[in-house]
């Protein structure tokens, strides 16, 4: 096995803080290696020394490779403000896109029609083509644009400035133009913030095809699982490598915990009885020095009791080295996984429905391209409703319509009156940045300052970051002091955009933990698919398209998966499927009173005026035999 990177005793310090030490790291050809680590550990800083970027503080790297076999994708790249999407494509391309950029500069030259460097021009243009072609620079420059164009960056906007894009349209641009440089080793940091599904399933697709070899940090723990070979735990005192993906790696870490929390019990249990030991050898030694002390009769006497007490304390010597060796082998008790101890509160509410949508439209004013189009669905009680769809589909959008925030050219969004929601967006509004993160809790009147550390605690906050700034948190600190906040609001319904962006694992499990637990309704927007697996039961994709469709599924992930096989195994059955859907989910909301469509005056009705009539009750009884003819088929 070919080895590329070795480190050896690795540290670093970073402002006067050790980030890391003792990092010993072997990377192999063919490897795919996750970085792995709370936020703050030196993940980034590591993949900066692995590349030769940056300097570690100690010990020793040595990298088999040149320079221009290394591809990194760094989360700080900055483009000048003039560049176009193509000019940065080309720029991080590696040699042969830095040659094309040349040969556009000497055809500008021949262009401009100085005729008096006209032969010098035509000898640069000559030899540049000449170092192009042998860099294989046609070939890939139309590879460059076929990936560029697959992952949505098409033609239009090459000659647009990099500047203007979105984040996610740049994160895939620069993945095009690393991908297509095809380097023995591609380090990417990050590469799965603000990718689509689609995009997210596609760069799964690339790798687990690529043939070179990958270091990569990313908190996507989906992409963790179907990319990764192995998975290095960055922490203070060093890397730990463990084979396999995330699960895999959950997994060995929970058999560690339990082995060590079994030689920890042995360790005490051993400790105290070496003390309790030493304590008796004390007293026994004390006694029969006191004796020989005090022992008149004979000398035989006096002597007998003095040997007892030499022996005493030799024992008592002899349990207090074992003691220093038991202290110096110690185990340390296992750091308990991080857990929820308080729930989210909604507040009283005993009506089924939250919000209800009546054939919503919403286009932008600026193209009149419709966004969302015949929307229609309802937000129910126990139901964490996810919104899907590619990037620029309308997620966001919808959610704002839903809040009011947003009101419809079209339709109608009744809200019910007892609803109360908490929002969380990517902007994180709202957040008081002059306020400490514990007076932030303490404006509550029912918290004590107990309770809001332990508050604190619960969402990986320590002892000493209960003072700081919200200000002057980073943005993963930011956003779980929003999250929390959520938590006093005493919100029946949460609204939650992008809820865990530049949040790590551990932070994710802990919010996963308290919105499973939450009893009022949810609607969401996420790229966790981990997250999303595990917290929604019913979904609305956005097709993104010019007519801004939508479809709602009532069910989980899994199911959803299985709905869509059936219909890709039966093409004949799938308007009947989808029939079936729709009649499901009408039924559904004409026995829970959520859709009202009698309007007064032109206005909707209020949803608490919803009672089931007989026109109701037929449409009841129509939709149950349609469904039992398809059942009996």
């Amino acid at each position: 096995m070919t080895t590329l990177i070795h480190m050896h005793e690795i540290s670093k310090e970073w402002n006067g803080r050790q980030l890391f030490e003792h990092v010993n790291m072997e990377v192999n050809e063919h490897e795919r290696i996750a970085i792995f680590g709370r936020n703050g550990c030196g993940k980034t800083t590591l993949l900066h020394i692995l590349t030769g970027s940056e300097q570690a503080s100690e010990g020793t790297l040595t990298i088999h490779l040149e320079q221009e076999e290394i591809g990194f994708m760094r989360q700080d790249f900055k483009a000048d403000a003039v560049e176009s999407v193509q000019e940065v494509a080309y720029k991080e391309s590696g040699a042969w896109g830095s040659l094309k950029l040349k040969l556009q500069k000497a055809e500008a030259n021949l262009a401009s029609g100085d005729q008096d460097k006209i032969s010098e021009f035509m000898e640069q243009y000559e030899q540049i083509t000449e170092q192009y072609e042998v860099h294989g620079g046609y070939a890939r420059e139309i590879e460059l644009e076929k990936m560029m164009t697959h992952l949505g960056i098409g033609a239009e906007l090459w000659n647009r400035p990099y500047v203007s894009l979105s984040g996610g349209q740049k994160t895939r641009l620069r993945l095009a133009a690393l991908l297509t440089r095809k380097p023995r080793l591609l380090i990417l940091d990050e590469p799965t913030n603000h990718l689509d599904q689609e995009s997210l399933i596609w760069l799964e697709n690339w790798i687990l095809s690529y043939e070179g070899t990958l270091i990569f940090v990313s908190h996507d723990r989906t992409f963790l699982d179907h990319a990764a070979t192995s998975i290095c735990e960055l922490s203070k005192d060093g890397v730990r490598k463990y084979p396999g993906g995330y699960e895999d790696y959950k997994k060995q870490k929970k058999r560690e915990g339990k082995e060590q929390e079994t030689k920890y019990r042995k360790q005490e249990l051993a400790k105290k009885a070496l003390e309790e030991s030493i304590r008796k050898y004390q007293e026994w030694f004390v006694k029969s020095h006191n004796n020989a002390g005090n022992v008149t009769e004979t000398r035989a006497a006096a002597s007998y009791y003095k040997a007892r007490a030499n022996k005493n304390i030799s024992r008592y010597h002899a349990k207090q080295k074992q003691l220093e060796r038991l202290e110096g082998e110690r185990v340390e008790r296992p750091r308990l996984e991080p857990k929820v101890s308080m729930e989210l509160k909604d507040g009283e509410f005993e009506a089924r429905t939250f919000v209800q949508l009546q054939d919503v439209e919403y286009r932008y004013e600026e193209s009149g391209k419709p966004v969302i189009t015949g929307a229609t669905f309802s937000v129910q009680r126990g139901k964490r409703l996810v919104l899907r769809g590619p990037n620029g589909a309308g997620k966001t959008t919808l959610l704002k319509l839903i809040t009011g925030s947003l009101t419809p050219q079209k339709g109608n969004v009744v809200l019910h009156p007892k609803t109360k929601i908490g929002y969380f967006s990517q902007e994180l509004e709202g957040l008081h940045t002059e306020m400490t993160l514990l007076d932030s809790l303490l404006v509550n009147p029912y918290m004590t300052q107990t309770e809001a550390r332990t508050v604190l605690g619960n969402f990986l906050f320590s002892k000493d970051d209960a003072f700081k700034k919200i200000g002057d948190l980073s943005m993963g600190e930011k956003c779980r002091a929003a999250f929390i906040r959520l938590y006093f609001s005493g919100a029946n319904l949460l609204v939650l955009d992008e809820p865990t962006n530049y949040l790590d694992i551990d932070t994710r499990e802990v919010m996963e933990t308290a919105l499973l637990r939450y009893e009022g309704s949810l609607v969401f927007v996420s790229h966790d698919r981990t997250l999303v697996r595990k917290i929604a039961n019913q979904l609305i994709e956005l097709s993104g398209d010019e007519q801004g469709r939508l479809d709602i599924y009532d069910g989980t992930v899994e199911e959803y998966e299985d709905h869509l096989d059936r219909k890709n195994k039966a093409p004949a059955e799938r308007e009947e499927d989808n029939r079936r859907m729709h009649l499901q989910h009408r039924l559904h909301e004409l026995l829970t009173g959520s859709v009202v469509s009698n309007h007064r005056n032109g206005q909707p009705a209020d949803v608490e005026s919803y009672y089931m009539g007989e026109s109701v009750l037929e449409e009841i009884r129509q939709i149950r035999a349609q469904l039992d003819a398809y059942e009996k088929k």
